[in-house]
């Protein structure tokens, strides 16, 4: 589905990341972890065309995405799904004209079609009868909920996650973490999640790669990922597992 081959992306006079390659398998989920720094980020947002790498190519569907024009970014972004950090809805919008929004501005279809595609993908996040609330009305796995069922409006076949656990109690992470695998195995889409919560990577991902310093450290199946003995990987184990008590 995806393909990062020799990426490097340099801002002033430090790389972000440094010659990274790795694939994204279709219908796979892929947990890109990494603390702070570790160019995690910069990985995502050059995979949804924000900015463009430095070196290297990422090509999807075998197509290189560093020479496309905006116009053409317009119409792969209609295969992408995005769920941001902070869900990023909008105050001013109800839930419903929040999950409307990419539907009313890249496509032509009636509002009675909106309006039942609406309905069906907060069902699908678990959110029915909501679409007339407010987001100041709903709590932050509420919000989160509402950004999946934005994301998976336009039926795409890629979603990307950004921080999906952050700010989130350890109950609704797990939720979170849930709804990502339903919609993954309901959808038949490819997920890409980025996090720095090694508990969330391990649950959700068929396969986990960790980026530190801007570097690939190692990508492999979760299982044995977890046994892969880099004492950088091992830190980042025992860090959380510290932080948080929990048991990986």
């Amino acid at each position: 589905m995806i393909k990062i081959k020799n990426v490097s992306k340099i801002f002033g006079d430090k790389a972000a990341l440094d010659n990274v390659s790795f694939d994204v398998k279709k219908g796979e989920t892929l947990a890109v972890i990494g603390g702070s720094g570790s160019g995690k980020s910069t990985l995502l947002r050059l995979m949804i065309g924000l900015i463009k790498p430095t070196s290297g190519e990422i090509y999807m569907d075998g197509e290189p995405l560093s020479d496309k024009t905006e116009a053409e970014w317009d119409k792969l972004r209609l295969k992408m799904g995005m769920v941001f950090q902070y869900s990023a809805l909008f105050d001013s919008m109800t839930v419903g004209e929040n999950v409307a929004f990419g539907l009313r501005e890249h496509t032509d279809l009636p509002n009675e079609e909106i309006e039942k595609i609406i309905k069906e993908k907060l069902e699908l996040v678990g959110l029915p009868n909501v679409e007339n609330l407010m987001p100041n009305e709903l709590s932050g796995g509420m919000k989160k909920r509402v950004s999946l069922a934005r994301a998976i409006a336009i039926n795409p076949s890629i979603i990307f996650y950004d921080e999906p656990s952050s700010g989130l109690d350890p109950i609704t992470t797990r939720k979170i973490d849930e709804l990502i695998k339903d919609t993954q195995k309901a959808l038949k889409v490819t997920s890409v999640v980025v996090t720095h919560d090694m508990l969330s990577a391990t649950r959700i991902a068929d396969r986990i790669a960790m980026l530190s310093e801007g570097k690939l450290v190692a990508v492999a199946p979760t299982e044995e990922f977890k046994k892969i003995e880099d004492e950088r990987i091992k830190a980042f184990f025992a860090a959380f597992s510290s932080s948080e008590g929990a048991s990986l």
